[in-house]
């Protein structure tokens, strides 16, 4: 923001109107060239009119603008028309603009050269698999999709109609989403298994029949699994009884005594469908607590340090982007699986960036039922709950206030991001709208000028929830917007000069549209981006100009950007490794 000088106060006994005038003209210039406020136009007063009832409707029409803008509820200041009053009320204008500017402006003119602190206190197992190390039946963590195939019959076993209608049959040649099952992990060979439609596999006992009637697991949807060398298994119950396929192609509860591992009717082969995840809580579920604890206790401790703040401040990093899970609201005893401790690593990161003049960006990366059923979102099993479920969206509200008010008031603090990549359209825009205004109001119930982030919905266009946004008069907002040359067809065939290309043209072009419409609306932020590509390969002056192309264009958002990710065991993933490889000039 454009500074305002309060310090010069004028005697009021001296104050004419003229004055007065010269004064509203520079105070009402200032603002509107400040970009944090989109373009204000001034009112279309007559500038050469010094009369008292003039200056009066202008600085009325002020105030109306900065109660706006600030939020600061109704400014009331004494009804009084003379011109030695009017100035005293000028003064206490210009104080609360130099008191709103103080906030917004956080880092003194200066857009956002900003970095991620991903994997850190949420976890993505592809940043660091050696996490994930040692879980005992690591590739049976929550999430994992399976598939029974009959030995005896060559059949798959399959839900009927995605589980919608309680009935399991064994009598499937090819395997599809029916036909396979979402792992909830109960303990090291205890399992539940979900079916497409959110439905649990149930057996009431010996005897009885395998069908899909509880959408809530408890013992009777509890089975353990006995894996032999190979990719065989036999399921059982508590009690001990196995299930095997029937004459009638059903799957029951009543082979008793120890099957063999040929091709009997309780022995099926197990295949996996795709990549299992690696996100916080199957860290937390595969490990157990106590494990758990201790894996996470060093790898907060130890993945980000006070070392790291002072090399991006070395290196002209000015902010940083720090995800976090919305049990942080209730650390240090979140409820498991999670593990306390990332809200003190939380701290160390505010002290820190206070040590090295760096600004924090706090960032709901992860909420209780997923609001896109990737690893990020420390989801179960890859499925979005986050939207239809009142208590998930309170829960993730009631995480906004507790760090709106642990760290509203902080010099570090730049802003609280609401929510990360809600998806489309598991996520509808007037959900997600209806929770960003009730966060935007919780925010501002702790800061006035704190900016509130608001991210795209992915797999929609940008603009739509740009255009919405803007629509609902909010101050000191941002549309997050992330860019990947990655997860879209067109570009698993582009070369690196394509990829270039694309930068300057595609991603330029859409930046540009976005910062134009800033001009009525939220600022641009490009929260997420990378120096890689799908192409395999590519020289060292490749990704440099790759890199370049994308520091030019992200720079121009209005807001600024910030890379993903810090640290990363993909060379190209971790800006360090960029900036120490001189891949990136910042």
């Amino acid at each position: 923001m454009v500074g305002i000088n309060t310090d010069d106060q004028v005697n009021v006994s001296d104050v004419d109107s003229s004055s007065l005038r010269i004064e509203l003209d520079q105070l009402k210039a200032k603002l509107s060239l400040s970009n944090h406020f989109g373009s204000w136009v001034a009112p279309d007063i007559d500038s050469s009119s010094s009369s008292s009832s003039s200056l009066r409707i202008e600085l009325d029409q002020l105030k109306e603008k900065i109660c706006l803008l600030g939020n600061f509820g109704s400014l009331v200041v004494p009804e009084v028309d003379s011109s030695s009053k009017l100035k005293i009320e000028l003064d206490q204008l210009k104080t609360k603009i130099s008191l709103l500017g103080s906030g917004v402006d956080r880092l003194n003119g200066q857009k956002v050269k900003g970095v991620n602190l991903g994997n850190w206190l949420v976890i993505e197992g592809w940043m660091k698999p050696s996490l994930f190390q040692g879980i005992p039946e690591g590739d049976m963590l929550d999430g994992a999709k399976v598939r029974f195939k009959s030995l005896s019959r060559n059949k798959y076993v399959c839900a009927e109609e995605g589980g919608g209608s309680g009935i399991v049959t064994v009598d499937r040649e090819k395997a599809s989403a029916w036909e396979t099952f979402r792992l909830w992990r109960v303990s090291q060979s205890e399992f539940q298994f979900r079916t497409y439609n959110g439905q649990f596999l149930s057996c009431r006992g010996e005897g009885a029949i395998v069908s899909t009637t509880s959408n809530y697991p408890s013992l009777t949807e509890t089975f353990s699994i006995v894996r032999s060398s190979n990719d065989r298994v036999h399921i059982k119950l508590s009690s001990g009884t196995y299930l095997q396929v029937s004459s009638g192609n059903e799957l029951r509860a009543d082979y008793v005594g120890n099957p063999g591992w040929e091709k009997y009717p309780a022995t099926f082969e197990m295949t996996f469908d795709g990549e299992n995840m690696r996100g916080e809580y199957q860290l937390a579920n595969g490990y157990g607590y106590e494990k758990a604890k201790q894996v996470l206790d060093e790898h907060r401790g130890s993945y980000i340090t006070q070392a790291d703040f002072q090399f991006l401040s070395r290196n002209g990093i000015n902010t940083v982007r720090i995800p976090v899970g919305w049990w942080i609201a209730q650390d240090p005893n979140p409820p498991a699986p999670y593990v306390g401790g990332s809200l003190a690593a939380l701290d160390n990161a505010f002290k820190w960036a206070q040590e090295y003049n760096i600004k924090c960006i706090i960032d709901l990366h992860a909420v209780n039922g997923s609001q896109n059923g990737w690893d990020h979102s420390a989801g179960r099993d890859g499925s979005v709950g986050w939207p239809t479920s009142n208590e998930h969206i309170q829960q993730s509200l009631d995480a906004i206030e507790f760090i709106a008010s642990k760290y509203g008031s902080s010099p570090a603090l730049l802003g609280i991001q609401l929510l990360n990549e809600p998806k489309a359209p598991e996520v509808p825009l007037n959900t997600l709208l209806d929770y960003y205004s009730k966060g935007y109001n919780i925010v501002r119930n702790y800061s006035a000028t704190a900016y509130v982030i608001m991210c795209q919905l992915i797999g929609a266009d940008p603009s739509e929830l740009y255009h919405a946004i803007a629509n609902m008069g909010l101050s000191n907002v941002v549309v997050d917007v992330h860019f990947y040359n990655f997860y879209q067809s067109k570009f698993d065939t582009m070369s690196p000069a394509e990829n270039i290309q694309f930068i300057k043209e595609s991603r330029k072009a859409q930046v540009d549209s976005l910062n134009i419409a800033n001009r009525d609306g939220p600022l641009v932020f490009i929260g997420e981006w990378v120096n890689e590509w799908s192409f395999r390969g590519g020289s060292q002056e490749n990704y440099q100009d790759f890199g370049g192309a994308q520091l030019d264009v992200y720079g121009s958002a209005s807001f600024g950007w910030a890379y993903w990710s810090l640290k990363n065991v993909h060379d190209h993933w971790d800006l360090g490794w960029n900036i120490k490889n001189k891949i990136l000039q910042l």
